[in-house]
């Protein structure tokens, strides 16, 4: 079965450029990624801040089944243009994966659809390929799944 999220991966560069069509109105996607309580529900991880706004920061922290962290993510959100972009870095702590920036374009397909681009740019082109061993690309299809069916359950 073909993954709804597309993970464009060119050989010998740092960056990743990610793609998904929803089934959603570009109001409800832009709140998955701006509200705490659906950051939360989608993620599967605690938000313990988020600041959605121009030089806002966030940090969320995810736990395994026994309830201990796994990690800490954190960063600073560098723009906040609301159902438009988001541009922010993004760093798990105590992990080898760097800092990285990410910047999300929201865009209306339709009156009920709109569709959600990401630019990642890893440190190096050896940390984006790291990345790309675990599995990433089958836990952000995951996700965004998950945003979908939050969604389609309120609008």
């Amino acid at each position: 079965m073909k993954q709804k999220t597309q993970v464009h991966a060119e050989d010998g560069k740092q960056d990743l450029v990610i793609t998904r069509h929803f089934d959603l109105p570009l109001e409800l996607l832009f709140k998955a990624y701006e509200e705490a309580e659906f950051i939360e529900q989608w993620m599967g991880t605690k938000v313990l801040k988020l600041e959605s706004r121009k030089h806002g920061s966030y940090s969320f922290e995810t736990s395994n089944p026994k309830g201990d962290v796994a990690f800490t993510a954190t960063g600073v959100i560098h723009e906040f243009i609301s159902n438009q972009k988001i541009i922010r870095t993004f760093e798990m702590e105590n992990m080898q994966f760097g800092v990285q920036l990410e910047v999300y374009e929201f865009e209306a397909l339709t009156a009920g659809t709109s569709k959600l681009s990401m630019h990642v740019i890893y440190e190096s082109v050896e940390q984006r390929d790291q990345v790309l061993k675990l599995p990433f690309t089958q836990g952000i299809n995951m996700a965004h799944n998950r945003i979908q069916k939050i969604f389609s359950t309120i609008s």
